[in-house]
This record gives structure tokens, sequence and C-alpha cells, in this order.
């Protein structure tokens, strides 16, 4: 059993300065960050689990291709420790009769998790460390932290699309001919953005990109030579207890130069009958992907359709929820709902037919969750969207980015909106895309 030891007074962004510090020095490392806090008002509360949680250095690993869910049960029922990690996107072909057969340039495991020797909670400036060590060696670690803000170090990167602009918008005509014909009502495309031979410190990237974006479920995730950059604004789902929660996005409005223009955009975004029919279509393929696992009558649907501000978005999100039984897994919960509706489309194994069609990359961890799950299986994962992949290996760079398209879609609005969601990331990596 793991020893817990408290701390008090501790800034977040020192501790987030200290752990990308020290990442360097470790070969696993899951930092995750809400960069909310009480006097936020424009966000529901239930958002914030903790104001920062990390897993540092790792005691054990878990990887699966194959039964996963299954393993990873067993795994978690085996140890009951905390676990850090993902679910790829292509868990989808263990669970579906799918493929993922397009260009695969940033390979990864389903799934991968592992044991962390320290666990961080942060939360109202308390620090909770839990590990195996006793308190000395703890004082020593916690103490021993370089607090110094990284240094945003030069770099040349030149971004490439799997796309150009004529085929994207092809694409989405031939997409939207399936849905004239009933194949579908709604479908989540993305396009690639990538970089070959490119080298940068990912930890003042990521601390870059945090403090631009300032999302609520940004993650650092850090798997040997392997990373995850996320400013990811979208929670996938979540368990305390028997309850679950899930926060599907849909709609998306960049910020206005004044207050003034936000609050057109806002008013645009909430009486937007396209973005409204979206997020409707993707809450109702939510509800019954909770439903399978649910009591009888509790799965609820609260905040439908609510807009709410982000550093550089804003975005349009409802709030699902239901009651698990106690036998229910942990495992079972995520199997049920994943990949997630906003990520795919209506009805969803079409729509992911259809993502491997037209797609030109295969997702991978793009699209997929990071987060962690607890020793009494709680969990809390995020959508892996607004995110960096980077191969410290190869030097390849990804960067995956995407919207629901439905009847209404108008071609060049999507690609607009692509590259609205795309431009934060772009600016951190000193890119500016000419898509003339």
């Amino acid at each position: 059993m793991r020893n817990s030891f408290l701390y008090s007074g501790f800034n977040k962004q020192k501790i987030l300065n200290a752990l990308l510090n020290l990442s360097s020095i470790v070969d696993y490392i899951s930092i995750l960050s809400s960069n909310l806090s009480k006097a936020e008002i424009s966000l529901p509360q239930d958002y914030i689990t903790y104001d920062l949680i990390a897993g540092i250095g790792s005691l054990s690993t878990f990887k699966s291709n194959e039964n996963s869910f299954i393993k990873l049960n067993d795994f978690q029922t085996k140890h009951s420790d905390w676990l850090f990690g993902y679910f790829s996107y292509d868990v989808k072909n263990e669970v579906e009769a799918l493929e993922s057969n397009n260009s695969n340039n940033f390979p990864s495991d389903n799934m991968l998790f592992f044991i962390p020797e320290y666990v961080l909670m942060l939360k109202d400036g308390v620090l909770e460390i839990q590990t195996f060590n006793h308190k000395k060696v703890c004082d020593d670690f916690i103490f021993g932290f370089n607090f110094e803000k990284l240094k945003t170090k030069e770099f040349d990167c030149k971004i490439k699309s799997r796309d150009t602009k004529e085929s994207y918008l092809e694409k989405i005509k031939k997409i939207k001919h399936h849905i004239q014909l009933g194949d579908i009502y709604e479908v989540n495309y993305c396009q690639e953005f990538y970089a070959t031979d490119i080298i940068f410190s990912a930890e003042s990237v990521f601390s870059d990109l945090n403090n631009k974006m300032k999302t609520p479920f940004s993650s650092f995730l850090k798997l040997e030579k392997k990373y995850v950059l996320s400013a990811s604004p979208e929670r996938f789902l979540r368990k305390e207890g028997n309850r679950i929660l899930s926060q599907p996005i849909k709609g998306t409005r960049k910020r206005g130069a004044s207050k003034k223009e936000d609050e057109v955009l806002v008013s645009a975004l909430k009486t937007s009958s396209k973005d409204i029919c979206e997020n409707v279509m993707i809450t109702d393929l939510v509800r019954n992907d909770l439903s399978i696992t649910a009591k009888s009558a509790s799965v609820k649907v609260k905040n439908l359709c609510e807009v709410y501000t982000f550093e550089k978005v804003h975005q349009m999100i409802t709030t699902v929820s239901s009651v698990i039984d106690n036998e229910i897994s942990f495992a079972e919960v995520i199997k049920s709902a994943f990949p997630m509706g906003s990520m795919t489309g209506a009805p969803k194994i079409k729509a992911m037919e259809l993502i491997e069609e037209f797609e030109e990359f295969k997702r991978g961890i793009f699209s997929g969750a990071v987060g962690y799950i607890t020793p009494s299986s709680d969990f809390d994962f995020n959508v892996v969207i607004r995110t960096i992949l980077y191969n410290l290996d190869t030097n390849y760079l990804s960067v995956g980015v995407g919207g629901a398209i439905t009847i209404n879609s108008d071609e060049q609005d999507e690609y607009e909106e692509c590259l609205i969601k795309a431009k934060p990331i772009f600016d951190v990596l000193n890119f500016t895309l000419n898509d003339k």
C-alpha cells in the first residue's frame, strides 16, 4: 500500500515547471493539468477533478494490442494501483470488425499504461504525494525539484498536409453524398499535418502550448521516446464511484479581438442550427453508449448545447451522466463508449468505416484518450485533440485536426474551422500555413 504525504503552499505553475524539468531524466511521465480555478465561473465546476495530477517513473507497464480491455481489467485487478497512459483510437478494431490500414508514421500500441513510482495530486495549493517510499525519500524528491521555467528554444518546422485544400473540399462533398444516401447522419473527418526530421524540446513546446491554450484537459505524456503534447478542451469519460460523466464537444468559434466581437461570435454559435444539430446527434450517441452499462433511467443530460469560452476558442458542450451497478467493471464502461462519439459520428460503426475510407493517416493515439485509473478503478480521460504527437526516435511530428460533417456542412467553412482549431498549435511551432 502506498504512503501518502501532504505538502502545502505549492504554486501550480511551479509544480508544472518542476515536472517538465524532471521529464528529461525519466522514461515515463504523465502530467494532466486542468488550467482552471474556482474563480472561473464560465465553466461548470464538474470540469475540475484536480488542478494537476501526475504520475512519475514506471514500476510496471501494461501494453496490449488484442483482448485489451479484458487484459487491462485483469492487470488493474491484480495490482489495484494507479495507472497512467492512453487508449489508442485503433482499439476500435478489437471491439468491432474494423481495420486501420492508412499511413502510419507514429506507431503505437492499442493501449499503454504504467504504474508510477510517484503520484502527485495538487488541489487548492495542497500537494499530495503517494509513493511506496518513506517520507525522507519523498522529502528529498520534492525539495530537489527545479522550479525554473523552461526556456523556449528556437527550431525550424516545415509542416506538410496529407490533404491538399482541394482534396479536402472534394472529400467533404463525397461524405455529404453518403449522408444524402442515408448511409450516415454525421461523420468526424480529420486530416493530418506533419513534419519530418524535426528536433525540438517537447517539454518547452508543451509549456508554451499550455500557457497559450489554457485548456481544462491538457496533458503531457512521455513514454520513452514518444510524446503526447495535448491542449484538449474535452473530457471523454470520468468515473467516480458508480457515477459516470461524459462531456462531448461539437461547435467551435474563434475568439474575437474584443469583448463585443466575442459576444457576437458566442451568440452566433448559440443560435447556429448546424452546430446545435451536430451537438444533439453526438449527445444522443453518448446517451446510447452510456445506457449499455447504466442502471435503468439513470442516463441524464444537462447543460445541453451550452457555449463556454476558452483562451483561444468558444465551444459548445453538453454534459451526459449515468449511474452503473457495482458489478459493472471500469473496463466495460470505457469499452461500451469507445471510441468517443465526438470523434466518430452517427451511426458510429458506419462513421468509422467512412473515416478509414477517406482519411489519409492512421489516427493511433490521436482521437484516443489520455488519462488515469485510480486504485479503486475510478478514472478520468480526455479526448486527444488539439494535440502534437512527437517521436524523438524518428523526429516525426503529427497534428491531427478535424470536425463533424453533416448535411448542412459547407466545405469551405469546415476547412476554415480546422485551421481555427490548428492555429494555436501552428503558432507554438512557429509555422504559418499557406493554403492557397
